[in-house]
């Protein structure tokens, strides 16, 4: 069974959704950067060993990263899972864990990198936004990409709707990942694309606004 750490900021619900599934594998730390996080609560609930490690004890992001790094090393994942972690990584640490390193982000990459997805895609007339996991690589949220869902951006959608409806397919497709990498039915190749030992199902197209 594949061990996986979590790393993550804040409240937590893409720990719960993944502890929801119930996945073929073994969630073996949650790491945080922030003492406050909800999501150590959680983890905590559910008899998770559970770690912090304050990005603001350390003068530099490399000082950090070697902390954490060396915090993950002890539990020896197979998989590192970024939930809401509200971290910028260095190359190095990136590095270190390549092909292990996965991240979910609030948008159709690669549009909308960075923060304040919803807000930009709003401002920006969009009419399909949604949610990406993808490979972390040493470039900000423009890793080799494992799975999307899309949403239609509706006519009175504020940011916190939107994000909402965006946070119910994060739900979703998240597990859906994980549980692929724990089967070993999606990997990283050497050349640095996402290879796939499965049966693949075609989604449905998704048209916003609709048409008629």
């Amino acid at each position: 069974m594949k061990k996986i750490v979590i790393l993550l900021s804040g409240r937590g619900s893409n720990l719960q959704a993944l502890l929801d599934a119930k996945l073929p594998c073994q969630i073996v730390a949650v790491i945080s950067n922030r003492a406050d996080a909800q999501g150590l609560s959680i983890a905590k609930a559910h008899g998770i060993t559970h770690a912090v490690v304050p990005h603001n004890h350390y003068p530099d992001r490399a000082s950090f990263d070697a902390v954490l790094a060396k915090e993950i090393d002890l539990h020896a994942p197979d998989i590192i899972v970024l939930s809401g972690f509200m971290r910028i990584l260095t190359t190095a640490f990136v590095e270190r864990y390549r092909g292990k390193l996965i991240n979910i982000h609030p948008s159709l990459l690669p549009s909308y990198t960075g923060i304040n997805t919803h807000e930009r895609a709003l401002q920006d007339g969009v009419k399909i936004h949604g949610c990406t996991v993808h490979f972390v690589t040493p470039s900000l949220d423009v890793g080799p990409i494992i799975i999307q869902a899309a949403v239609p951006v509706l006519h009175d959608d504020t940011a916190a709707s939107l994000a909402a409806r965006v946070l119910h397919e994060e739900h979703r497709v998240f597990p859906q990942a994980i549980r692929w990498l724990c089967r070993e039915q999606v990997w990283l190749n050497t050349d640095g694309r996402v290879a796939i030992n499965r049966l693949e199902q075609p989604g449905a197209p998704l048209i916003s606004p609709g048409l008629g």
